[in-house]
């Protein structure tokens, strides 16, 4: 007697609800959670930055309705000797600090990386600046600042250097706001080449010390070229960071003396509000924000052509 034999299903089996419930609900509590974050973004910075981009071709002064002037606060900016003279700080800023910044905050990570008793102790202490208030911050070292009873001039003269007027002398206004945001911004970057040392493996500076390489050629070989990518990211949020500087020039010198601390920052605080020409300070805040969009292509392009990421 012959026997059919067993059919196998070609079908594909039922998915299963349990499954497709919990997708569900997974993505329910990602729009839950993203969406606080998105509106707060919305809310504080998309829609006052499509409102400064609008304002930035009109005449407004909060008091008088709205005038529209086309492009004509764009072409004041061209021919403004002080919005030029901010540009320039900024530029002597940048390039007194970023390169500071990056020496000593490497220096500092590389000896903090060292297991040594009270290492953590040390590492905080570094880390405490950064979560300072700058305008606090700035208000303390402005005292510490001052010619005659300031702590550092005081420091100077005990070994028999005088100390000059550091904040009243447009020769070292700048070069006292450069030491107040280094003090304040080495901690987060010392932070950040830590975890960058941290993944340096180990095994390539035992093989250089193997083949006789000095300690000097292990940083330079091994050290420089394994944090490319680490210094890449704080040179770009040093020159970001110097772009936006305000609070120390705002709190140590007011932009003085003579315009010596002048930056972009601060004359767009000027011109909206206490000249109350929003007009022309959204100008100025959008070729900013062009500015900096600028340094970060030209920073992702280098980074990607020297590491090849």
């Amino acid at each position: 007697m012959l026997h059919n034999p067993p059919r196998v299903s070609t079908t594909a089996p039922p998915t299963v609800p349990r499954r497709s419930r919990l997708l569900r609900h997974e993505s329910r509590m990602a729009v839950a959670f993203i969406t606080p974050a998105m509106a707060l973004f919305l809310v504080f910075t998309a829609l006052p930055a499509v409102v400064a981009l609008f304002l930035s071709f009109t005449n407004y002064d909060i008091l008088s309705p709205v005038r529209w002037v086309g492009l004509a606060n764009y072409q004041r900016l061209l021919t403004d000797d002080l919005f030029r003279r901010g540009v320039l700080n900024v530029a002597f800023y940048a390039a007194m600090f970023v390169p500071l910044m990056i020496v000593l905050s490497l220096s500092l990570a590389l000896a903090l990386n060292r297991p040594r008793p009270g290492m953590v102790l040390f590492r905080t202490l570094f880390y405490l600046p950064a979560v300072t208030s700058s305008i606090a911050a700035a208000t303390i070292w402005s005292w510490m600042f001052q010619k005659d009873y300031g702590v550092v001039n005081q420091a100077l003269g005990v070994i028999g250097i005088q100390g000059p007027n550091w904040l009243a002398s447009s020769d070292t206004a700048m070069y006292a706001i450069v030491i107040v945001t280094l003090w304040q911004g080495l901690g987060s970057n010392i932070i950040i080449y830590l975890a960058g040392l941290s993944g340096v493996p180990k095994f390539l500076y035992e093989a250089a010390a193997l083949d006789g390489a000095s300690p000097w050629q292990q940083f330079w070989f091994i050290t420089v070229p394994t944090l490319r990518t680490t210094t890449f990211f704080v040179v770009f949020m040093s020159l970001v960071g110097a772009f936006q500087l305000f609070d120390q020039a705002y709190v140590m010198t007011q932009g003085g003396p003579g315009y010596a601390t002048t930056t972009a920052v601060y004359q767009i605080y000027s011109n909206g509000f206490t000249q109350l020409r929003m007009g022309y300070a959204s100008a100025q805040a959008v070729v900013l924000a062009i500015a900096i969009l600028c340094v970060s292509l030209l920073s992702m392009r280098l980074n990607r052509d020297v590491t090849g990421a």
